[in-house]
């Protein structure tokens, strides 16, 4: 009997290490916050267009390749405070799972082809759009972390852009104060968001020798800022029907179902003791209320445009009748 021969483990070898570099690569790009920019993205051009079209695939494109190179590029950037912290000492660059020069090349090869396919299927103003918030999260964002714990205010300006991108690739305006309504609500949405995520894992933060909130407020202070922050999220997607983005009044009915529900979690929040009080909860309900309205939005407009106007009520009536 012989040993499996050498060849086998050779190919095998080469099999988990090409598995290795993919799982590292996703990881580099960031890959679920690079999709859920993507479907940002996609639903604003939903909102103008009222239709997914050929064209909606390649901003799609575009737009997932720009934001997995600005997020490898941060990475790049940022390798040396990854491997102080416990929360990214793992990622591949501070594990050496990848090597810097092969994260750049990634990068820079990814912002570049986004950005080509952008300006030869819509045009300049689309392409200004993503080239701008490439250049605020690198070039601005990425050095305020190191400056100043509010830094997540600016930076919340990254994700208000890409529905603005689909927006006016859509065939939309962009001076329309819909898209900006809708631009708002996402900008304050993830100012929470970041806040949270840092909360959680402070003295991470700290230990890396980067400004904290907590080093500036108590944790009952932050929890009031953070509450009150939640609030004007809630207040802003219940003034976005206002301006005639809801078809349907069912659309209404789950919005305001969802204003109340994260309201109340927030309110638990905010009463919650410090011991007790776990900034991870409404971290993850603040994330899911927010996918939820940008899911109702699209499919309310989906559903109009396609002239599926459904009235339960007389549809009973009619089988009744």
């Amino acid at each position: 009997m012989k040993t499996i021969p050498a060849p086998i483990r050779i190919v095998n070898f080469q099999a988990n290490s090409l598995k290795e570099q993919f799982t590292a690569s996703l990881e580099l790009v960031k890959i679920r916050i690079s999709l859920l920019v993507t479907s940002s993205m996609m639903a604003g051009y939903i909102w103008t267009a009222g239709q997914i079209r050929m064209e909606t695939l390649m901003v799609a494109a575009a737009v997932l390749f720009l934001s997995c190179g600005s997020c490898a590029l941060n990475q790049y950037q940022e390798r040396k405070i990854d491997e102080l912290m416990d929360r990214t000492k793992s990622r591949p660059l501070p594990s050496q799972r990848l090597k810097p020069a092969m994260a750049l090349g990634m990068a820079l090869s990814l912002i570049f082809s986004g950005s080509l396919i952008l300006l030869c299927s819509i045009g300049l103003v689309p392409l200004a759009l993503g080239l701008f918030t490439v250049l605020w999260y690198n070039g601005v964002y990425t050095h305020l972390k190191q400056k100043t714990a509010f830094a997540s205010i600016p930076g919340a300006l990254i994700g208000a852009i890409p529905p603005v991108i689909g927006w006016v690739s859509g065939g939309g305006s962009l001076v329309d104060p819909r898209i900006w309504i809708l631009s708002c609500f996402f900008f304050i949405w993830q100012v929470p968001h970041f806040w949270l995520l840092l909360l959680d894992y402070a003295a991470d933060y700290e230990k890396a020798g980067l400004p904290s909130l907590t080093r500036r407020f108590s944790t009952e202070q932050l929890k009031r800022i953070i509450f009150i922050w939640i609030g004007s999220t809630l207040v802003s997607c219940l003034s976005i029907p206002l301006f005639g983005f809801v078809s349907f009044s069912l659309t209404y009915l789950f919005l305001l179902t969802l204003t109340f529900w994260l309201l109340w979690n927030a309110i638990s929040f905010f009463r919650s003791s410090p011991r007790e009080g776990s900034f991870g909860f409404v971290f993850t309900k603040l994330n899911i209320y927010a996918f939820l309205v940008l899911f109702l939005l699209s499919l309310d407009k989906l559903l109009a445009s396609s002239h599926i106007k459904v009235n339960l009520i007389n549809k009973m009536l009619a089988i009744v009748g």
